[in-house]
């Protein structure tokens, strides 16, 4: 009987090579979701650091120009937060949809599976059934030879 050979193998190979791209994209997406978050991250610090700048400014005192010019400062880094916030929001929900397109992807390549499994199943009981004949044949042709040499 000839080797095993899954009938929609090329077709498999092609839908775990579009579930591999498609775990790589998410995993570019959720990498930038982190360099958003890590940004996010400096920027707050950056508030807080020129929070207590701004506080050493006022009891050292100063000037008027000089205080507006720090709060302007701080209210920038604030607005970059809410973008950075906004980015991730955007990012998050950009991951979300490919989660479910690698979820997909992922129940093709099941479905593929499972296929090949039934057919290998049906390869292996029919390997069975030839062995079964093969046998029956070699042990009925000895049989028929014993009795023609007797």
């Amino acid at each position: 009987m000839k080797k095993f050979h899954f009938t929609l193998q090329k077709l498999k190979d092609y839908q775990e090579q579009e579930l591999d791209r498609q775990k790589n994209a998410l995993s570019l997406l959720q990498a930038d979701l982190r360099r958003i978050e890590e940004a996010r991250e400096v920027l707050v610090g950056k508030v807080a650091e020129q929070g207590e700048q701004l506080d050493r400014v006022y009891k050292l005192g100063s000037t008027a120009s000089e205080i507006a010019m720090r709060k302007r400062y701080i209210v920038t880094l604030q607005q970059e937060i809410h973008l950075k916030e906004q980015q991730a929001i955007q990012k998050q929900a950009e991951i979300e949809e490919q989660l479910s397109v690698v979820v997909e992807a992922t129940k093709e390549v099941k479905k593929l599976e499972k296929l090949e499994e039934k057919q290998l199943e049906e390869y292996n009981l029919a390997a069975g059934k030839e062995n079964e004949r093969f046998i029956e044949e070699f042990v009925n042709t000895q049989s028929t030879r014993a009795a023609n040499v007797s």
